[in-house]
């Protein structure tokens, strides 16, 4: 068998050109979807459900509430306006903050209001 005689067999062996060409789109395709919906179920959507209940969470604060800052200080809602918070975290002492930098809402236990 020479070189000519083993190309020509080859050349048969294989299938028409661009046959295969379409199912290895598809095969391309269902793969880089199939990525993209692994994106959106474990990075984006918990990232939008995070995002949405924290502007519920700031949209909801109201005077009296104890909260944390996101820098860790602890106080007392006194005053509220649009953008700001004002914070009682000690007698005579007030301070403003932005709503953003407020980290949590302290949720009072019952063993706390009866001490």
């Amino acid at each position: 068998m020479n070189a000519a005689h083993a190309a020509d067999l080859a050349y048969a062996a294989s299938g028409p050109p661009g046959a295969g060409g379409s199912s290895a789109l598809v095969t391309q395709v269902l793969f880089f979807a199939a990525i993209f919906a692994i994106f959106y179920f474990l990075l984006i959507r918990p990232q939008q459900k995070q995002k949405r209940d924290r502007e519920q969470m700031l949209s909801a604060i109201k005077k009296g509430d104890r909260i944390v800052t996101t820098g860790g200080l602890h106080g007392t809602v006194t005053g509220l306006s649009e953008h700001t918070v004002t914070v009682r975290v000690a007698d005579q002492v007030k301070l403003e903050f932005d709503r953003s930098a407020v980290g949590r809402i302290m949720v009072e236990s019952s063993a706390e209001k009866d001490a």
